[in-house]
Order: structure tokens, then sequence, then C-alpha cells
């Protein structure tokens, strides 16, 4: 068997990490610090890596429409659900007292969130989940059209049509600039989908360098990154809403670059197994799904005893580690069950 690739559980497990450390910020009130400002300023593209993860690791997206569909529905559709509408579950539970002691939700309530947002009231990161699907559904379509088109035309033409994908952050742009007017947040799928072909275009470039080769331009790219995002400081993207700030293709390029050398540079300097953050990466999803209802629970359960968390670095510290291990002690709970993991049996 190949090596297992430990590259990818890494930048994944620094993606989780990221991701639940930015919530419990939020949570306490801490987001808008300026020292976590510049964090995330450096960070901003990790979401966008699951999109590029899954098109490197790519054989092919295409084969029978109806067996595909249903695969994606099952490992990414279900859980969706199901562990949406547990954290839904959750956070309308406390309602009834908070409305008792406060006499309103806390938060503001509004149903077209559901549809406008496609992520669940307790469970908010579920929205990746929608999204991925759209972006796997679309692909698959794509692909089979633009192999239909294509049909007649040389080897050389079929080959590099491929690179029409790079247009979409154009698409991804426009969509922002009339306030993201997709039902379910699914403005940001063309981004998605052009994630997903720089890691299929990264993948095959990394195939055909020398290892020696691939390590030097890696770490050029990475450098640019790091001289760009200093000099262009104001751009940003978000993936969760589909948010652009500052220059659109400064920030597409700055992603472009670094996603290509942090992997290229991790997998060619065959960076050996980081234990905790590993661990975190390879079971990533089990993180991605429970963190989000936990800090619920613990913000309406402080507040029922009219104690906010709000402003609060203890919190952040007892938050942080808690969440973490309660994570990791789910994991082989919630693997078992396919409905939450998206781990159904291989037919």
């Amino acid at each position: 068997m190949k090596p297992r690739n430990h590259a990818f559980d890494f930048l994944c497990g620094i993606c989780i990490i990221r991701m639940v450390s930015l919530h419990i910020m939020a949570f306490c009130g801490h987001a808008d610090d300026d020292w976590w400002r510049e964090v995330m300023q450096w960070t901003y593209y990790f979401m966008s890596f699951f999109f590029f993860k899954a098109g490197y690791f790519n054989k092919s997206v295409l084969g029978p429409s109806r067996q595909y569909c249903k695969d994606k529905a099952m490992r990414l559709l279900v859980p969706y659900l199901t562990t949406g509408l547990i954290g839904g579950a959750i956070y309308f539970s406390f309602l009834p007292f908070l409305l008792n002691r406060f006499h309103n939700p806390i938060e503001p309530l509004e149903w077209p969130h559901i549809w406008e947002n496609g992520s669940f009231y307790g469970n908010n990161p579920t929205w990746f989940l929608i999204s991925f699907f759209a972006a796997y559904i679309a692909i698959h379509f794509l692909e089979k059209g633009r192999h239909w088109l294509f049909r007649r035309t040389p080897p050389m033409v079929q080959h590099y049509s491929s690179l029409l994908y790079f247009s979409f952050p154009f698409i991804g742009y426009w969509l922002f600039t009339l306030k993201n007017p997709l039902w379910l947040g699914l403005s940001n799928v063309f981004m998605g989908i052009f994630f997903f072909e720089l890691g299929r275009v990264w993948s095959r470039m990394l195939g055909r360098w020398r290892e020696e080769t691939a390590m030097w331009i890696s770490f050029a790219l990475v450098l640019v990154f790091i001289v760009s995002n200093a000099v262009f400081h104001d751009c940003s993207y978000t993936m969760s809403n589909n948010k652009f700030t500052g220059d659109p293709v400064i920030t597409v390029l700055n992603i472009t670059v670094i996603l290509c050398g942090l992997s290229g540079l991790l997998i060619s300097t065959h960076l050996p197994r980081v234990p905790v953050v590993n661990f975190i990466g390879q079971h990533s999803m089990v993180f991605f799904v429970s963190h989000y209802p936990m800090l619920y629970y613990y913000k309406f359960m402080h507040l029922c005893f009219a104690r906010s968390i709000y402003g609060r670095y203890d919190d952040v510290l007892i938050l942080l580690p808690a969440i973490f291990l309660i994570c990791a002690w789910l994991v082989p709970y919630i693997e078992r069950v396919p409905w939450l993991s998206g781990r159904w049996p291989k037919e």
C-alpha cells in the first residue's frame, strides 16, 4: 500500500484547530481583538484547503450520475441534516429558559437564515457540507458536459479545456457584488470548484517534477505569499459567506500560491506524522460537526445562571482544551454511526 500522506492530514488538522479556535474566540467576544485579527489575516485561506485537497486526491468525477449523486448525498447531505438538527435541538431546548430569564431569545431568530445561509441554528458550520456536496455535483455534470462538448477536438484541446474552471473566481466575485443571491449560501460553490480544479492541476504538476524541483518551487510560492500578504494586507476571502475583502485578483492569487506552495513544500520534504495535529486531521469530520453544539451548550448553560462568557479570556482557556478533548473522545463513537460521520461501508 502507498504510505499515507501525512502532509495533508497535518494541514487538515491545522485548519480544524484554526476553525475551532476562531469559533471559541467569537463566542467569548474576542474575534475582533487586534492580535487575533492578525492571526486570521495570515490563515484565511485554510477553509479553501478542503476543496483543494479533494481535487488533489480525486481520480475522476465521472461515472454513472445516479450512483455518484447518491454516494455524495450519503456522505455529505445526510450528516449535514442530522448534525444540523442535533445542533438545532440543543439550541432551541434552551430558548424557554432564556426567554423566562431575559424575556428575549438573546440572538435574533430570522427564519430566512436557514434557506439563505444553508446552516442550522445551533450548528452554523454545516454550511460547509451543503456547499461541498453542491460543488461535487456541479463538477460531475460540468465534467460530463466538457467531455461531450470537446469530444471531437484534438487531445491537446480536450486536456486544456479544464482550464475553463479557472474563470470561476470571476463568477464567485460577481455573485459577491450582487450580495450572494444563491440560496443555501451556495454562492461560494464557484470558488470551491476553482479550488478543486486547482488541486487536480497541482497534483499533476507535482507528479511530473523531481522532488527537489518541487520543493524549491513550492518554497518560492510560499515566499511570494508572505511578501504579497504583507504588502496587500487588507486582502482576504471568507468562504462561509463568499466574502471578498480588498482586491479580488490579489486575493485569489494569494490563495492559489499559498495552497500550492504550502502543500507542495510539506509533501516534497516528507513531513513526518505530528501526533496530535495529524489525529485531528484524520478525524476532521468529527471535530467539524461536534464542536459548535458544545459551544452553544456551554454558552447557554452559563446564561441560564445569569453568567455571560462574552469578553472573558478564562472561558477561552477552559473551552480550548475541553472542546478538543471531548471531540477526540467522541471520535470512535461518531465514526461508527454513518449518518453522523458520512463513513458508510463501501460496496
